[in-house]
């Protein structure tokens, strides 16, 4: 990793002292080669599998990774997703009553990690899935899911179990960082890989904004022909107006999520309904390309299963360490409760409303949207629906989603803030400011870098987060036992 690093520093700096010095663009241009760098160490081929008939598949660091912790979660939890959905739906629905000042509920951090979540994972994150991986993308987004909701009970419980209070906002606190402190950190000193998360964590956070702004202005400039300009000015006064106000956030998404992932959900399924004689095919498409049966995508199978997986990472976060950020805030009876809730937010996600969007989008006849990518390409399909009211109910529904990412990560970073800079008010509004900057840039920025920041931080937080997963594990499966014995002894 250092050494690719220090090629791609050295390579510029000596095409700039060529050139005679380092020029604006220069460093621009640095800047995105060392994104790509570090984007195609994780994302890239790491190994290639020989498939019968000659061809390879090739497997990136994360899928290495991820696919393997989730098998490894599920089966030394003996498969909480099945097993325990009957206590996910309880653990949403039972009501808390708040005995520290702040604390929040576990179905508020549901709202929570739901409002990044069902934001632009479920949009953008589909719609460059099936773009860049073909249909079958869409069945390996649910294997990321399936496997990744018992990886979201592991980290979530142990946020619970390493959190603290927070003098700051009220309530709790925690991220990955603390219990990455407790496993890997001496006392007095911060852990490296602690420090790496949470530095990981908030270039990811900026990333994503830059993505947010980026989808909100192509979505306007396309239903209302508004410069893109415009529209992230208007984006981020109205963001600053929340995030700069101490606890005005979790409020906000208290109202704004349920109604909008309600309507979009109601809409969605009204569209498949009236083509349900059609899914058949679109599941046939699904799994042919699934499999490499069909050849879909530049790249095959292993393009297919790459974009399923890393859009699934990005949409439903389960092993990012994001989700926790927002889990260790509950004030619940029992740590186990939000592990559940964390687990069921995956789901809700992935299975049932990242599904409804790839429906929507593989109804749509494949001639109207060869050629086409991005925001394009889901306006389109909405406009194939239902005219230019499809349009604009796309455009304004991402806008809506956008904003509730924004806020939602921007509450996953306090903690991490915190973590490197300690309990002062002064490095929470800098952060706050520095995203509100990278949300204006982002408006202006071309689509493929602006993804790759988001991927690059995601990345690299999903490396330092599995690292102490797999050790700790056992402490959220205690959790789990206890949790078990106390619900038989009722």
């Amino acid at each position: 990793m250092l050494h690719v690093l220090r090629y791609l520093l050295t390579s510029k700096s000596v095409e700039a002292k060529k050139s005679g010095g380092l020029s604006n663009m220069d460093i621009v241009n640095g800047f995105i080669h060392i994104v790509n760098g570090i984007y195609e160490f994780l994302w890239g081929d790491l190994i290639a599998i020989p498939l019968p008939g000659g061809g390879t598949v090739g497997i990136s660091l994360l899928v290495l990774l991820l696919i393997p912790a989730g098998i490894f979660f599920t089966v030394r939890l003996r498969f909480p997703q099945i097993r325990l959905f009957s206590d996910m739906i309880r653990a949403v629905t039972e009501k808390n009553d708040h005995s520290v000042k702040g604390s929040i509920s576990g179905f508020q951090t549901l709202i929570i990690a739901t409002a990044t979540r069902v934001g632009m994972g479920n949009l953008v994150g589909v719609v460059a899935a099936i773009s860049a991986g073909g249909a079958g993308a869409v069945f390996w987004m649910w294997i990321t899911a399936i496997l990744g909701s018992a990886t979201a009970f592991v980290e979530a419980t142990l946020a619970q179990l390493y959190r603290e209070k927070d003098p700051l906002y009220g309530g709790f606190r925690g991220t990955p960082a603390y219990y990455i402190q407790d496993c890997f950190g001496r006392k007095g000193k911060k852990s490296i890989i602690a420090v790496l998360f949470a530095i990981s964590g908030l270039i990811c956070w900026c990333g994503i904004s830059q993505v947010i702004s980026n989808s909100v202005s192509s979505a306007f400039e396309n239903a209302f022909h508004i410069p893109a300009l415009y529209t992230t000015i208007v984006l981020v006064i109205l963001a600053a107006v929340i995030v700069l106000r101490k606890n005005a956030t979790v409020k906000v998404l208290d109202i704004l999520v349920p109604i909008m992932a309600t309507c979009y959900f109601v809409i969605t399924l009204f569209i498949i309904f009236k083509n349900v004689t059609l899914l058949p095919s679109v599941f046939a498409r699904i799994f042919e390309e699934a499999f490499g049966i069909r050849q879909a995508v530049a790249g095959g199978f292993g393009a297919i299963l790459m974009n399923g997986v890393k859009r699934g990472l990005f949409s439903n976060e389960a092993g990012s360490g994001s989700a926790p950020c927002a889990a260790a805030a509950a004030e619940e009876s029992d740590p186990v409760k939000v592990g559940l809730v964390q687990a069921l937010g995956v789901f809700i996600d992935t299975i049932v409303i990242c599904s409804c969007t790839a429906m929507i989008m593989l109804l749509v006849p494949e001639e109207l949207t060869t050629g086409l990518a991005g925001m394009d390409l889901l306006q389109k399909v909405m406009s194939y629906y239902m005219g230019e009211f499809g349009v604009v109910f796309i455009a304004v529904t991402l806008a809506l989603f956008s904003f509730s990412t924004f806020l939602g990560i921007l509450f996953y970073a306090r903690s991490n803030v915190a973590y490197l800079f300690g309990n002062r008010w002064i490095y929470q509004t800098l952060y706050k400011i520095f995203a509100l900057i990278m949300l204006f840039v982002g408006g202006l920025q071309a689509y493929t870098v602006v993804w790759d920041l988001g991927d690059v931080g995601v990345g690299l937080m999903t490396v330092f987060n599995l690292i102490v997963l797999f050790p700790l594990s056992g402490e959220a499966l205690r959790a789990l036992k206890e949790y078990e014995e106390k619900k038989t002894n009722k």
